[in-house]
């Protein structure tokens, strides 16, 4: 990879792609896979966007090694593993989450180097169409002359009106991943999946941890047998729930933070609770600042997010919009299918994504790290009902699958639905161990329309996790095996 050079600005581009993030990058490695003269632009200093630097990657990195200390602190014993005196060396657990994170940018700036890439250092806007102009990195501007723009700039936390972010006691994720000290008590404002992650990494290693939602449920969106069955199996971690909740003042006291907690509906009393940290985490909202979209007549939709038509342009000619800024699915691995289908819709293959660019979006999997894993593809059955169609459902518990009971992980199981007459898979919901592995089968098998049936009929490996979707998919008609 050679960096573009800023005394080259005649030099004209097929696609400047401004986001580093996955959507970004990964449209960047497609389009010089394509042949297609290419830059990067990204300000944030290293690549991977908010996924790789401050989110899905050190979360997970976090939550493996929590993991690995509450198995240590309670679990091994029943294997016969017995560990003497246990300690928390945090310093060297972050240390590793850092080490990860590096090696990761240093891979993708190879894999950018490798497909041709020119990657720039800096932040971009655009001035007009066919024109980007980078503010340095390390000083000066640069513009970069290209037939078409990809914005892909990402996503940032939601702020939360009246509480003022420090990320020392008042943090978004990026604090809660940096904390240098465990805190005796943590409030997470949102019981969303980033909420829960890192409410639980800190429960792990010796936090109180209250979480605080404004719904009378866990994991908006999700399906409401899954979302009250994590809910018991959290509690039974250690985590505490105040639902149907608003958190309306938090105020750092000293060392402490003082928050107030009132009804959600705002009938009933009020109350109080202390603090040594609190992690609001009520949501994303597109990232589009100084960009200059509104100045070239980009139109963008009441919630921030830009609009696109069916090949993911906006409304200039041009310029596309991918991932967390656009419609759909908040996630790292729909902004990534983003960016491949725009290049190639610019590079001329997009037959096979016309139409509406977010058409397999009911397929994109959504995964919460918690252990046991969350995992869901498709409609719920609240939104079933909600749209009046007919189905049947087909549960198995992880407590019958010989795997899970060998692996001690017990709780949790898979919820399949089904089309009542065609039989065709609307939905499935996995709370258990490895869910998100698990899920791909699903995804797999609604891509390709299969049927419960199909699903029931397909030879599982035995003993193994993925028994659990087989039976499930037997009891959709009432013929579970071991069950």
């Amino acid at each position: 990879m050679s960096d573009a050079n800023p005394k080259d600005s005649d030099a004209v581009y097929d696609v400047v792609i401004i986001g580093g993030g996955p959507g970004g990058y990964v449209a960047a490695l497609r389009a010089g896979q394509l042949g297609l003269r290419t830059a990067c632009v990204e300000m944030r200093g290293a690549l991977g966007g908010t996924c790789l630097n401050v989110g899905c990657i050190p979360s997970k990195a976090l939550l493996h090694s929590s993991e690995r200390f509450a198995e240590a602190a309670h679990s091994l014993s029943e294997h016969g593993v017995i560990v003497g005196d246990l300690s928390l060396d945090l310093g060297a657990m972050m240390a590793r989450k850092e080490k990860v994170v590096a090696e990761l940018v240093k891979g993708i700036e190879f894999l950018l180097k490798k497909n041709g890439v020119d990657y720039v250092r800096g932040r971009g806007s655009i001035p007009a169409p066919g024109r980007v102009e980078v503010a340095l990195s390390d000083g000066g501007q640069q513009t970069l002359e290209t037939r078409n723009i990809v914005v892909a700039t990402g996503s940032e936390a939601t702020p939360l009106p009246g509480i003022e972010v420090d990320e020392k006691r008042i943090l978004t994720s990026t604090g809660a991943l940096s904390l240098e000290a465990v805190p005796e008590k943590l409030v997470v404002i949102g019981a969303g999946a980033i909420g829960l992650e890192l409410g639980s990494v800190w429960s792990r290693l010796g936090s109180e941890v209250t979480v605080v939602e404004f719904l009378d449920h866990i994991l908006p969106g999700m399906d409401g047998e899954i979302c009250k069955q994590t809910q018991r199996v959290l509690k039974k971690q250690g985590l505490s729930f105040l639902l149907s909740s608003k958190v309306t003042t938090a105020k750092t006291e000293g060392e402490r933070v003082r928050l107030q907690i009132e009804p959600a509906e705002g009938d009933g009393e009020g109350s109080t609770l202390e603090a040594d940290a609190v992690l609001v985490s009520i949501g994303r909202r597109p990232y589009t600042e100084g960009l200059g979209l509104d100045e070239i007549g980009v139109k963008r939709n009441e919630r921030g997010f830009v609009e696109i038509d069916a090949h993911f342009q906006t409304a200039i000619p041009g310029v596309f919009a991918i991932g967390d800024c656009v419609p759909g699915p908040m996630l790292a691995h729909k902004a990534e299918e983003d960016g491949v289908a725009c290049v190639e819709g610019i590079a001329g293959q997009g037959a096979a994504h016309s139409g509406d660019p977010g058409g397999h979006y009911d397929r994109v999997p959504g995964v919460v790290y918690t252990w046991p894993e969350v995992a869901s593809v498709g409609r719920t059955q609240e939104e079933l009902d909600a749209d009046g169609i007919a189905y049947r459902v087909g549960k198995f518990p992880f407590s019958a699958n010989s795997r899970a009971r060998t692996s001690g992980e017990r709780d949790g199981l898979v919820k399949i639905l089904a089309d009542e007459k065609a039989d065709r898979i609307l939905g499935v919901h996995i709370l258990g161990p490895m869910a998100g592995d698990l899920i791909q089968e699903a995804v797999l098998a609604m891509e390709f329309a299969a049927s419960a049936e199909d699903l029931a009929r397909t030879c599982h490996a035995h003993p193994a996790m993925g028994e659990a979707l087989k039976e499930a998919a037997l009891a959709v008609d009432g013929r579970a095996l071991h069950a």
